[in-house]
């Protein structure tokens, strides 16, 4: 059995991308990170707010976009903390200390936009997801992760 593992699902619709980040947030525990990856518009921000909104059971929770403050954090009524951060602007990995982002990855979610702009070692453990849009808009999303995601990964990629 390999030791990571990769699975590709193919969102034809806004909806079929929001029932995919639902179906993450009720099963991601704390202490994790998903890396969100893909060009501008690919969708990250939008499967960020639906995962946020799901954890919070609130489906019109205002969730702004931390482009601008860089982390918003969402506190979910069975205690865990989200963390949602947009990385775009940094210039340097070591920022993303300076957030609290290191802290939040022990016990609390933590959903990173732009992570190649985190700390390497930040992506041991982490689940990525990588966003795309096709030719008639819709988004092919690939999830790939140690073998600790593998069960979840198989599980929405069914």
């Amino acid at each position: 059995m390999s030791d990571t593992i990769s699975r590709t699902i193919n969102c034809r619709t806004e909806e079929d991308t929001l029932t995919l980040a639902q179906a993450l947030a009720s099963s991601v525990p704390a202490g994790r990170l998903i890396a969100l990856e893909g060009d501008l518009g690919a969708g990250k921000s939008t499967l960020a707010r639906a995962f946020i909104r799901a954890r919070l059971g609130d489906e019109e929770a205002e969730v702004p976009s931390p482009t601008f403050t860089l982390v918003q954090t969402y506190d979910c009524d069975d205690g865990v903390q989200v963390w949602h951060a947009d990385l775009y602007r940094l210039t340097d990995p070591e920022e993303a200390y300076e957030l609290g982002l290191d802290e939040a990855r022990d016990d609390g979610i933590c959903l990173i936009e732009w992570p190649d702009r985190m700390p390497q070692d930040w992506w041991d453990g982490a689940l990525k997801v990588h966003l795309t849009i096709g030719d008639r808009g819709e988004r092919k999303v690939v999830l790939s992760g140690d073998a600790s995601w593998r069960s979840l990964v198989e599980e929405l990629s069914a």
